[in-house]
């Protein structure tokens, strides 16, 4: 864990400031969710604080209490410039470094006179004024409560902020099934139902509300799926072709690259999604077990995150990188074979 200059923030917050909260480029429910629960803190203490985002998140975020005050850089630009350029600090949740938010909102954010405070779950941050750092912790919603029970204010959380965070951090453990929840991740769930958050809504809300379209995708993606036995490996591929046939829309390929991990015998699972608007091949990996997906998407796709679910780019068509991809995979045959007990 970092924990860097604590006390000084501390000091700094303890008169009312303007306060830009930034999350990163197409946010998900650990971005969103950590982000507008911050704002909802922030603002209980007497603050100005707005959340703005690089670009559009997914429409089963879009419930969460706040979601209508969030400014969109790429959309609200002179909106964003404006609440930015009149900030005293601005907070950078769920992400360790600057190039993460894009390239055009990262020009303004290196320009930025004031300082930055960071809370975040992800390897290798940024060096920032103020930073509150732990890769243990399985989502930066569970940092925002830590970060407010540091802060002796737990006594703050009601029913809008425990919404927002339970949402971050149900979301970014898969249900609560995945290695980083710990007993405390639970408490801390407990807790926020107590303090208001309808866990049977949230779910709902988040999980059960796909469109007819989206569903179709996700068939297609299944179809597209493809098994590499040797290297307890799968991935799924998607074009553009597909999205349009499908009505893409923002957020509606979360969470495919799960259904990869979970067939039985694999450890290492990934899904190519060709995006021509930015000219490159999104990537998301996941894995079961010691096999660090950070370190294969640092070490080959300019990407990163924790060591079982990271993502990545490619600069190539679809085809060069799924064919780059799987030459790679003798290089780690050893460490997939041994990274999980089937």
């Amino acid at each position: 864990m970092i924990l860097k200059g604590f006390e000084d923030l501390k000091r700094f917050l303890e008169k009312p400031k303007n306060i830009v909260i930034i999350g990163h480029r197409n946010p998900d429910g650990d971005a969103v969710g950590s982000t507008l629960a911050l704002k909802h803190y922030l603002d209980k203490k007497g603050h100005a604080a707005t959340v703005v985002m690089p670009n559009e998140y997914p429409d089963f975020l879009h419930w969460l209490p706040g979601s209508e005050t969030v400014y969109r850089f790429d959309w609200q630009n002179k909106q964003s410039q404006k609440a930015i350029s009149n900030s005293d600090i601005i907070f950078l949740l769920d992400f360790n470094t600057l190039h993460r938010v894009g390239y055009d909102m990262q020009n303004t954010l290196e320009k930025y006179p004031n300082d930055f405070a960071m809370i975040d779950h992800h390897q290798q941050p940024d060096d920032v004024t103020y930073m509150y750092s732990d890769t243990e912790i399985c989502s930066t919603c569970q940092m925002v409560y830590q970060f407010i029970e540091m802060n002796n204010d737990l006594d703050l959380i009601d029913a809008a902020i425990a919404t927002c965070l339970y949402t971050g951090i149900m979301t970014d453990t898969g249900s609560f099934r995945f290695r980083s929840t710990t007993s405390k991740t639970h408490r801390i769930i407990a807790d926020l139902i107590d303090k208001g958050a309808e866990n049977d809504r949230i779910h709902n809300n988040v999980y059960d509300a796909n469109s007819y379209n989206r569903l179709l995708l996700l068939g297609k993606a299944l179809s597209n799926l493809q098994i590499l036995p040797t290297y307890k490996t799968a991935y799924i591929t998607l074009t553009d072709e597909e999205k349009k046939r499908f009505d893409f829309q923002k957020g509606d390929t979360e969470g495919i690259v799960n259904y990869a991990l979970s067939l039985k015998g694999i450890v290492f699972a990934a899904i190519f999604i060709e995006d021509s608007e930015q000219n490159l091949v999104k990537i998301s990996f996941r894995s079961k077990g010691k096999f660090s997906v950070n370190q294969f998407a640092r070490n080959h796709f300019e990407g990163g995150g924790h060591d079982n679910a990271a993502g990545g780019k490619s600069n190539v068509s679809l085809a060069e990188t799924v064919t780059k991809f799987s030459g790679l995979l003798g290089q780690y045959q050893s460490e997939l074979e041994n990274s999980y007990e089937i």
